[in-house]
């Protein structure tokens, strides 16, 4: 029997896990321009627009903040001088998050159109990624926000647990109410994350089907049900693997900025010993907050491309399974360029 065609980064039947793996980092290894740049143009946009903001704010409160940075031990802070900064940190941390969120949500979109290309074997543009991805940004981020909204279910649960336990431990209020919300805030984390982690992996699959097949959040939501059906085990053991591989890959490719971090505040702590002033302050604490920062983003970079790239594969093979993708995909292979549908590449 002949092997399957394989015009692109994987073949064109039922994937095992190496074909996946391998489709992942061959995918990387092939388009790594147009995931870079557009993983570049996300999250160092977020970087951008956060610095602007936090400039803005600071040059809005940036008087009550040196008012308060040079209060002394036994002298308390104004209530004209607390609002203001409270209210400039609360701004530039709204901003960041609705940025974040945008970020990622171009990044998930971008990942499936460059799959699209390397599963068929085509080459694409930046331009060409940017302008699909761009286009289903809106879907994905509802996608995103309405799947986040049910898994963040457990961790608000023992979030409230985790408090209140600091509360009572605070106060030393070992009957009270505080332990009474610890007790059910780690109970109903507990009874919750089981079905968090099934609903996170029944609709994982959602926003790869807004890219290739065009749908709304809640029609994707209820595609990746679809597909998942029936291969739960499978989908969330490669799932939780490729996590944990980028998990690790970040965390390696963090060490360095970690390093050059603890460097750039050891060199800003001497200079503010030597002249321990406001403007001191915010220098020493820029060089490590920039390190840091980008750091960060290419962690973030990493984590938001390489799952997505195993779970938009695993898209690719439960059509493949349960709709006869492959001889489609190799029509398509050795045919003008055609975009995916649903029952369709």
């Amino acid at each position: 029997m002949p092997p399957p065609p394989k015009p692109g980064v994987i073949p064109l039947a039922p994937l095992k896990l190496a074909d996946i793996l391998g489709g992942a980092f061959g995918t990387t290894g092939r388009y790594w321009k147009q995931l870079l740049g557009i993983g570049g143009a996300a999250y160092g946009g977020t970087l951008a627009v956060v610095a602007v903001t936090a400039l803005i704010a600071y040059g809005a409160a940036g008087e009550h903040l040196r008012r308060l940075l040079e209060l002394s031990a036994d002298e308390d802070p104004a209530t004209g001088d607390i609002v203001p900064v409270l209210t400039g940190l609360g701004a530039v941390w709204l901003v960041g998050a609705v940025t974040f969120v945008l970020a990622t949500a171009l990044v998930y979109a971008a990942v499936p159109a460059v799959l699209q290309e390397a599963v068929l074997g085509r080459p694409t543009t930046f331009s060409a990624v940017w302008r699909r991805a761009w286009s289903r940004v809106p879907s994905v981020a509802g996608t995103v926000i309405l799947v986040s909204l049910v898994v963040m279910i457990p961790v608000v649960l023992a979030m409230v647990g985790f408090i209140a336990l600091m509360i009572s431990v605070i106060t030393l209020d070992s009957a009270g109410a505080a332990v009474l919300w610890s007790a059910f805030g780690l109970l109903g984390a507990l009874a919750t994350a089981p079905l968090a982690a099934w609903l996170w992996v029944k609709f994982s699959l959602a926003p790869s089907a807004v890219v290739f097949e065009g749908l709304r959040p809640v029609a994707a939501m209820r595609r990746s049900a679809q597909l998942v059906r029936g291969d739960w085990w499978r989908i969330f053991g490669i799932a939780l693997l490729a996590l944990a591989m980028a998990a690790v890959a970040s965390y390696m490719i963090q060490m360095p900025f970690s390093f050059l971090g603890m460097f750039s505040g050891a060199i800003g702590g001497a200079a503010l010993a030597e002249d321990p002033n406001p403007a001191s302050i915010v220098l020493a604490m820029s060089g490590y907050m920039v390190i840091m920062l980008l750091g960060q983003l290419v962690g973030q970079f990493i984590s938001a491309t390489f799952p997505q790239l195993v779970i938009g594969l695993l898209y690719v093979d439960r059509r493949i399974r349960t709709e006869n993708l492959g001889p489609v995909l190799a029509e398509a292979a050795a045919a003008a360029p055609t975009p995916y549908g649903p029952h369709g590449p």
